[in-house]
């Protein structure tokens, strides 16, 4: 065997440029493979960290907009009985918190920006995992009294003050629904915090219930699992409940049932990316039997020879499949190493993390050996059935 892998190798030497257009198919068809999936690999690692880590064990509740069956709209009151039934009739819950939502325009001396301002109770930052660069979170005390404090993102905060570190402690002016309060900010979150909206200021939400809108009731309901596992079956638990619970359709969702959903977009891509990169493979096993039927009839008095020798059929049908499957595993080291270098071409223009994936590496040369081996059957057993005599008369 091993004599006759050397002997293919200096056959194909003698006829390199044969050699290299059967080789062709099968580079571009491992090496696209390895890219394909590597990109979409790069892909979901940049989904993760776009989400982050933070906020995947949370279910968001708000108003849908059809009651079953088409009739009209219906508005559900997320009050505290609502709180307080969802907590006593569902299973697996830590904590549900209300949030509410206002457009609001602050002011600084003469600087002024436009914010989406949310009303949040205490451990709403924390919960999500949203960190402090400077000042401090809202205490019990804050939410409790309504007391007028507000939090700021790092770009808000830059377009009010000269520095955002000078923000802490200075008072603003808030603008909700043309009626002006002042705040005192208390704390800046950290400029580009997974998971935040730019242009974002928090406030107690006991403020917004005391002086914006008594007793209000929440626009979005934020339900915090016991565990991030549990998320995505939480959401259909609590799809079954609110609908039986208000006779409405509600919109719930969490960030991780939306994770999982756009991972799985990504790998089905890729998958059928990789799946007709792959065919690039057939094609190129196509051509190598041609090119292989093409050496059996330039060598057919070397076969007689072989044959008048001694050999039989088996030896003949080996010598022909392991030269046809060494131009597929040339093939395939060569596509290996011609993606991986690709995908850390792409990594350094895009500026994205590639990850190359072993799994794909493997089946991929796996898969242009078997197709070596496949389409050079045909070949090596006309071989094996050649007359003696006949090949050496030719």
């Amino acid at each position: 065997m091993l004599e006759d892998f050397i002997y293919a190798l200096q056959g194909f030497k003698r006829n390199r440029t044969r050699t290299f257009l059967s080789l062709l198919g099968v580079i571009i068809g491992v090496a696209a493979v390895i890219v394909i999936t590597s990109m979409g690999n790069s892909s979901t690692k940049q989904v993760q960290d776009t989400f982050g880590t933070s906020g995947l064990d949370v279910v968001s509740i708000s108003q849908g907009f059809m009651r079953r069956g088409g009739q009209n709209s219906v508005t559900v009151v997320f009050d505290e009985k609502f709180r307080e039934d969802m907590f006593d009739n569902v299973s697996d819950i830590k904590k549900i918190w209300y949030k509410n939502s206002l457009s609001t325009t602050l002011t600084f001396k003469d600087a002024s920006a436009t914010a989406n301002c949310s009303a949040v109770e205490y451990g709403y930052l924390e919960m999500y995992n949203i960190e402090i660069e400077e000042g401090r979170y809202f205490s019990v005390t804050d939410n409790e009294e309504g007391l007028q404090r507000i939090i700021l993102t790092h770009d808000l905060a830059e377009n009010l003050f000269e520095d955002a570190k000078e923000a802490v402690g200075k008072n603003i002016m808030l603008v909700a629904d043309n009626v002006t309060f002042g705040f005192q900010v208390i704390g800046v979150l950290k400029d580009q915090t997974v998971g935040m909206e730019t242009g974002t200021a928090f406030i107690p939400r006991g403020f917004y219930a005391k002086k914006i809108a008594p007793n209000p009731a929440a626009s979005t309901v934020l339900v915090q699992v016991t565990s991030a596992e549990k998320s995505t079956e939480m959401v259909s638990t609590l799809t079954t409940y609110c609908t039986m619970a208000t006779g409405t359709s509600l919109r719930i969702n969490s960030m991780q049932t939306m994770l999982e959903q756009m991972s799985s977009i990504t790998n089905t891509m890729s998958v059928l990316l990789a799946a007709v990169a792959a065919i690039s493979l057939l094609v190129g096993g196509i051509g190598i039997m041609n090119i292989m039927i093409v050496t059996v009839t330039e060598r057919r008095q070397e076969i007689g020879i072989r044959k008048a020798l001694g050999a039989n059929p088996k030896d003949i049908i080996q010598q022909f499949l392991i030269e046809s499957a060494s131009i597929t595993i040339i093939g395939g080291f060569i596509g290996i190493l011609s993606g991986t270098l690709i995908s850390v071409v792409v990594e350094v223009v895009r500026h994205m993390s590639i990850t190359v994936s072993i799994p794909a590496c493997i089946i991929s040369f796996v898969f242009s050996v078997f197709v070596g081996i496949f389409f050079g059957l045909n070949p090596a057993i006309r071989a094996s059935k050649l007359d003696p005599v006949e090949a050496l008369a030719s």
